[in-house]
Order: C-alpha cells, then structure tokens, then sequence
C-alpha cells in the first residue's frame, strides 16, 4: 500500500525532522498554541526555513520555488510538519491545494504571479467553497459573479474559511451561469482577499483555530484571474479533490496523539493503546495507497473517499480515547501552566468533529464509497 521510499527519501525525512526538532522551531510552535484565542499566527519562521530550501512546495518546478521533487516527498514534508506540530494553514490550504490547483491548471503567467510566494512561505492562500446555507454542496452554490464587460463582479458570502484573515488570495468557486445540470455553470477565481469589496469576520468555534465568514461585495476580478475554463470549475475540482482527500493530515494528527497518549497514560490502558496503534496504523496504510496512486499517476476516488472516511475518524477516536483515559486534565488547553502534553488532548478534541466534516463529511464518503464501488442503490 505504501510506494517504498528510496534511501534518498529516507534521508530527507530524518533531514526535515531534524530542523523540526531544533530548539528555535519548537519555540516557535510551542508560542503560536499559546496565543490568545482569535489571535492566532499565519505564518511562521519555519514556513519560510522550509521555503528557503525548497521543501514547502518540494514537488513543484525549481522555477516556481519546489525542488522538482515527487508526491511522495511532498507527503513526507507534510506529514512530519504535521506530526511535529506545525499549524497547517500555509501548507495544508495554501500549498497543497490552491498551490497544486494552480500548478495544474493555471496559465504560465498565474503560476508565475501566484506560485513562487507560496512556495517561499511568504503569502498564504485560502479556499472559498462552503456557504452558510448549502454547506459544502458546491452544486447549490449562490455566489454569482456577475459580468462586468470583460470582467465579473463576486457577490455572495463563503463560511467556515480557516484563517482568511491572514491570507493574500482565496480560490473562490462562484456561478457563472445555470442550466439543467447544476455542476455546469461553475467557475474558480483567485481572488484578493485584503481588498476592498471583501469582509471577513470571525466564526467563533471550539476549534483551535478561528473560522471567518468571507462576504463578497461586488469584488471585481478579470479573465487573468479564472482558474481553468469558464463554467467548468467542477472538472478542475474533480482533479483537485484526491488531493485534499488522501487523508494523510489526518493520520499524522492520530500518531501525533497517540505518541502523546502513550507517554501519560496511566497504568493499565495497555490493551486500550494496543488498540488505537492498530487503528492508526491502519489509517496511515490507507493514506499512504492514496499516495501511491497520485504517485503513479492514478488517482482513485473511492480510495481517497475510503482513506478520508477511516482516518478522520480515526483521529476522533484518539481524542475521546486521550479524555477517556486521562480524565478532566486532558480539557486544560496551553495556556495553562498544568495542561499535559502542552494542550494537545484539548485541542484535539475540539477540533475532533471538524475533522469528520471537512473535505467532505464521513456520510458523504461512506455514500459515495456504497454507490460508486459497491453497487448500491442512491
């Protein structure tokens, strides 16, 4: 299930745990969870250590910012950026899903606007899909963008958009025109996002991070700024979504609790953690196949629905077993001097439920699986 890593890949994955192990970057992790709420940094000094050698963006062109490397190595960087606390915004958002959409699809001269100050960990990118009416059903979507001569102007409001207040642009999914077939008729924008036309408020949240409600007033953006062909965002989706969905950030959350877990848990929970490591290891199988199929040019939608399924739950399941286990304890977050392991069951806890939502809700993904690769009636 998982592509075996050359030697070279293993020597780059005890590379990128080392700089995230050095003292100035656990510091640097260790403040961004104790800032107060609402507060929260975008980006990090690491974020640009890790641009600066290539490795944020790793598989894209050198003359973007990568290092011309593969999926694989991108996963790695990932997923110990992840293990090691990284806040995920900047790579998880901004990178491996605005940067690789436009990677993809853009034009020569988007990639070169858009792409190199991703990779540098010098701006940041968000995702405008869901709306506070239809949620993530990018069918029933209501932003319009309305044309303006050669130009359309975005109007409509975007929810549940992670840290849009830090970030320089957005991929917007807007309406472009309606007919019999809802998915026809969508277009993607890259839009600026500290402009006029553009408020962002915060959706308070249990989370750890803040959430902002993105209302578009009337913003106007050029033929320069489509992603892809008018109308036909949702084939650029289609390409994008296996992306998001191998599951893999997800996975990386559990070990990083389950290590957690291991380290405080008291006398006795050893059939217990027995248990969770077995769910984890699965889960990081199945993220891993996922990867090996992007990897070999394959992606396979019922695997990354199925990968996204089980390691979101997964790592829910590791922060009720964390509380379960502790005891009141495990609910004291960083800012407290008697929290365990910094806060991290707190903040795994809360964030728990959003993690079966996002990139698709685990009903979503179980349907999908049971009609697409099962044969069941819909």
């Amino acid at each position: 299930m998982m592509p075996a890593c050359t030697p070279e890949q293993e020597e780059f994955r005890r590379e990128v745990c080392k700089l995230l192990c050095e003292d100035p970057v656990r510091d640097e992790i260790a403040r961004s969870r104790r800032m107060p709420f609402g507060q929260e940094t975008g980006l990090l000094d690491v974020h640009r250590r890790l641009g600066k050698l290539g490795w944020l963006a790793i598989n894209w062109p050198e003359r973007y910012g990568g290092s011309g490397g593969t999926i694989v190595d991108k996963a790695i960087v990932t997923e110990e950026m992840i293990r090691h606390g990284v806040p995920e915004n900047v790579h998880s958002l901004g990178v491996d899903i605005v940067g690789n959409a436009i990677n993809l699809f853009g034009t020569p001269e988007q990639k070169e606007r858009f792409l190199p100050g991703l990779a540098r960990g010098e701006t940041t990118a968000n995702v405008l899909f869901s709306e506070p009416d239809v949620g993530s059903d990018l069918a029933s979507l209501t932003t319009r963008a309305e044309p303006d001569g050669d130009n359309w102007r975005l109007r409509g409001r975007k929810i549940y958009n992670m840290k849009a207040q830090h970030s320089d642009f957005a991929l917007c999914a807007a309406r472009t025109s309606t007919g019999p077939v809802n998915f026809f008729g969508i277009t993607l924008f890259l839009v600026p996002l500290q402009s006029v036309g553009v408020v962002i408020e915060p959706v308070w949240n249990l989370s750890e991070e803040r959430f902002d409600l993105v209302t578009l007033g009337g913003i106007r953006v050029g033929p320069e700024d489509v992603l892809g062909d008018v109308d036909d965002g949702w084939q650029v989706l289609n390409n994008v979504l296996p992306l998001e969905r191998t599951g893999l950030d997800h996975s990386a959350k559990a070990e990083r609790t389950l290590a957690a877990l291991r380290e405080h848990a008291p006398p006795g929970s050893e059939e217990r953690l027995v248990e969770l490591e077995t769910r984890v290891r699965a889960a990081r199988l199945l993220a891993w196949r996922c990867i090996a199929n992007l990897h070999e040019g394959k992606p396979d939608e019922v695997h990354s629905a199925t990968a996204k399924w089980y390691t979101s739950e997964t790592a829910k399941a590791l922060s009720v077993a964390a509380v379960e286990l502790l005891g009141p304890q495990a609910l004291l977050d960083a800012r407290d001097p008697s929290s365990i392991a910094e806060g991290l069951f707190d903040s795994s806890l809360r964030e728990a439920p959003g993690l079966t939502l996002a990139q698709g809700s685990s009903e979503v993904m179980l349907y999908f699986v049971a009609t697409s690769k099962l044969g069941l009636p819909s």
